[in-house]
């Protein structure tokens, strides 16, 4: 009989920005690939289209994260609206279910931000004022 082997919990991650020393992220989405297939048809049966690879495409992530008087990610956003784009190694780490070892990691290779979203205010709430900020990157690694 074979070990039941549980799913990682999508709560426990973290992610290490290089140059970034303070940021609480709630929220990671939109990691993915995507290649694009060509078509083609062979010569002499035109039948059968047939398909090879073609560019490939990294979706661009979308962090969230609780607004603190950190100046970090707003600076790196801010080069990158005045055409310094700060290249930067991003990693997001999946943890283990007590959240303390990490068991899967990602890499985005030379992201920068794209687009900054500011938080909801609301007088009326008591909820946490949470920013997103979108990167794009050039390569996506799994170690």
């Amino acid at each position: 009989m074979a070990n039941q082997v549980d799913p990682f919990r999508s709560y426990n991650f973290k992610l290490d920005i290089a140059g970034v020393t303070e940021a609480h992220f709630t929220e990671c989405s939109g990691l993915g690939v995507k290649v694009t297939p060509i078509t083609y048809r062979e010569a002499g049966n035109n039948q059968v289209v047939r398909h090879i690879p073609g560019p490939v495409d990294y979706a661009a992530v979308t962090l969230r994260y609780g607004l603190t008087s950190s100046r970090d990610l707003w600076d790196w956003l801010q080069a990158a609206a005045q055409g310094r784009v700060e290249r930067k190694n991003v990693s997001l780490l999946m943890l283990d279910s007590q959240g303390a070892t990490e068991v899967m990691r990602w890499n985005l290779i030379d992201a920068w931000p794209s687009e900054w979203q500011g938080a909801v205010l609301n007088a009326l709430s008591r909820e946490i004022a949470i920013e997103s900020l979108t990167l794009v990157y050039d390569t996506l690694e799994r170690a």
